[in-house]
């Protein structure tokens, strides 16, 4: 997607800073929009006053949610901070609140129905969302590397908020996993004789260019295509797309009798909530999801009906 020179050199001061391609995305969309709102005006000559006009209107005209309000926010702080060089005041502007949705959660029998009605490596995918509390693209972006089958551990990379984290691993996967790393291995041997190989962080292919032909930088779930990477717009390949896997479950859930609204994210609500179940203390819960705040882990232990886990109605334990 072409952009005009002054969002082309946001985009490259983005990248400077190491952002993620979803984040740079983000930003040049809101703050385009930005500039279209205020028909075209140069973010020099506004401010605070115009950044608070544009957050009002998409909170009030547009109804946009609270999450992406924040990302918004985030988007224009960015430009006057870094590229403007001017701090934005204090805005007086107050986000819609995000209303507390008890999300939904699969019982096990469940979860093993919709499991039932996948393929092998759509299957793989899910049992790893479900039994390691994976967000569907920290699945999607593991290596080889990142699953350790002795220790029975997976680490995620640069997860939601660029955190690093480790997480159990199922033991039950360990030889379907293995099968897939020699699937994969394969692949990247077959792109190697072209001088091809999995995509890399930018930073990483420039200070290591023989990276791509070291297994532990191959993707678990790579794609069935080569395409151009976004950075250097060399031919590589990267890992599958999300959307094949949601379009997969979905197909899925179908042809099961739930009527619950499910989706990937489902199952590591799933994860979560049958933990606590199970006696998990919440903080170790927190950290395998990888949460900052004890109180986001917290909405899971509404879900058990309970104030946090392990408690029951003392009626119980009377009758």
């Amino acid at each position: 997607m072409s952009h005009s020179p002054y969002l082309e050199s946001i985009r490259q001061d983005i990248r400077v800073r190491g952002y993620s391609i979803r984040t740079e995305k983000a930003y040049l969309y809101w703050i385009k929009r930005y500039i279209m709102f205020n028909n075209k005006r140069h973010p020099d000559v506004m401010g605070d006053r115009e950044v608070v006009a544009f957050l009002t209107w998409l909170a009030v005209s547009k109804h946009l949610a609270a999450n992406s309000q924040k990302v918004v926010l985030n988007a224009l702080v960015f430009l006057y901070r870094n590229i403007v060089k001017r701090e934005l005041g204090e805005l007086g502007f107050t986000r819609s609140t995000k209303q507390r949705h008890i999300p939904t959660v699969l019982s096990p029998d469940e979860i093993n129905a919709i499991i039932g009605f996948m393929n092998n490596k759509y299957k793989l995918i899910i049992q790893l969302l479900y039994g390691s509390g994976l967000r569907i693209n920290e699945c999607l972006r593991l290596r080889v590397q990142d699953v350790d089958l002795e220790r029975c551990s997976v680490t995620v990379h640069d997860g939601k908020g660029n955190k690093d984290r480790q997480t159990l691993l199922a033991r039950v996967l360990c030889a379907p996993i293995k099968k897939q790393i020699n699937v994969a291995l394969a692949i990247q041997t077959m792109d190697n004789q072209s001088n091809i190989g999995p995509s890399l962080p930018f930073a990483l292919s420039i200070k290591y260019p023989n990276a791509y032909l070291q297994t532990p930088w191959m993707f678990l779930f790579p794609s069935v295509s080569l395409c151009a990477h976004p950075l250097t717009g060399e031919l590589c390949r990267h890992h599958l797309h999300d959307s094949t896997i949601r379009k997969a479950l979905q197909q899925a859930v179908r042809q099961t009798t739930i009527a619950k609204k499910v989706n990937c994210h489902t199952m590591r609500h799933s994860f979560a909530t049958h933990l606590l179940q199970q006696g998990y203390d919440i903080r170790s819960v927190q950290e395998l999801l990888g949460h900052n705040d004890v109180k986001t882990t917290q909405i899971y232990t509404h879900v058990l009906g309970q104030h946090y886990a392990g408690t029951v109605s003392p009626l119980d334990r009377i009758m």
